[in-house]
């Protein structure tokens, strides 16, 4: 079973990817690349933005290269989402600042020095900038907010696992305020259904303080306000629970209609998780909140014997699947 799974897998990434021979190796390249899959030729990928409609983002960076370089390349351009975002809304293109020949001539196309930090370009099939050039700033959420920028001015719909990249960023950057509450219920199960279905709410957890049944709430009170929470929590017939202390997580019981699903051998970010055992809970579509590659695989490992992932590591456990 597990070779019918490898030939699967195999055969739609051939299917999705008939360029595959002029990109680079994903899962056999320098740090700096991250794990995305670039192409190196200027003219096809502007050929392929202007058939497929999507913007072309451009990474002009250095390989080998420096210590800015290479954390961008494993702490930004490494995440599972990020890549996927890259790879399927845009067309991915690698330029070295630090060769010559055609990497020199895009070089001095867009003025761009050598041997210098990374530079991401977003522009239209005639090379245009659509949104400003991004330098001096090597972070996720910078490059997340240039993204979504470019997608809106072209008029392309942003997919919700993109949006869900947001969400998963907002709890690490300090100009998000992410709070967390606690809210009795009569089941944990119904509570985590329910409260994580809310814009705003990052994730959930089940567990019990004082032998009741306990769900914590990790939000984004700029989206969602303390008091917002608390009156939908009371409308559900939920308290809310001052104390934070004796909170015993009940992992087993965690995400309860995920582990009754075929998703529960997907790997999932912890928002990814809280969006979609609600839907699912609720009798709603989940497919939504998974990436295209996340798409292949649930069609994939759902037809044979395969271990649970959703509750393990999620870089880990995508690492894994990426590798077969």
């Amino acid at each position: 079973m597990r070779c019918k799974l490898v030939l699967l897998i195999i055969l739609s990434f051939i299917l999705q990817n008939s360029n595959a021979q002029k990109r680079t190796d994903s899962q056999n390249q320098d740090v700096e690349l991250g794990k995305i899959s670039w192409y190196r030729d200027y003219k096809t990928v502007t050929k392929l933005s202007e058939k497929e409609n999507k913007p072309i983002l451009i990474l002009f960076q250095e390989v080998p290269g420096c210590a800015t370089c290479r954390n961008y390349g494993h702490n930004v351009l490494s995440h599972p989402l990020m890549t996927e975002a890259i790879e399927s809304e845009f067309i991915p293109l690698v330029i070295f600042n630090n060769k010559k020949g055609k990497d020199l001539e895009i070089l001095k196309k867009y003025n761009e020095p050598t041997w210098n930090n990374p530079v991401v370009r977003i522009v239209n099939a005639k090379g245009e900038n659509i949104v400003n050039r991004l330098a001096s700033d090597y972070s996720s959420m910078g490059l997340y907010k240039s993204m979504i920028n470019a997608l809106e001015l072209v008029g392309n719909s942003i997919p919700e696992y993109l949006k869900i990249l947001g969400m998963e960023l907002s709890t690490s950057v300090r100009d998000h305020n992410v709070e967390e509450s606690y809210f009795k219920t009569h089941c944990f199960w119904t509570g985590e259904k329910e409260l994580g279905a809310q814009d705003g709410v990052l994730a959930t957890k089940a567990g019990f303080m004082e032998n009741a049944e306990v769900v914590r709430v990790i939000y984004n009170a700029d989206k969602i306000s303390s008091k917002e929470l608390e009156g939908f929590a009371k409308k559900h017939k939920m308290i809310s629970v001052n104390s934070k202390e004796d909170f015993v997580w009940a992992q087993n019981d965690e995400d309860y209609f995920i582990r009754h699903s075929d998703f529960k051998y997907l790997p999932l970010s912890e928002v990814q998780k809280t969006k979609i055992n609600s839907a699912l809970g609720n009798k709603k579509s989940a497919i939504q909140f998974l990436s295209p590659k996340q798409e292949m695989w649930l069609d994939a490992l759902s037809k044979s014997n395969n271990k649970v992932l959703f509750d393990k590591d999620f870089f880990e456990s995508w690492e894994q699947l990426s590798s077969l």
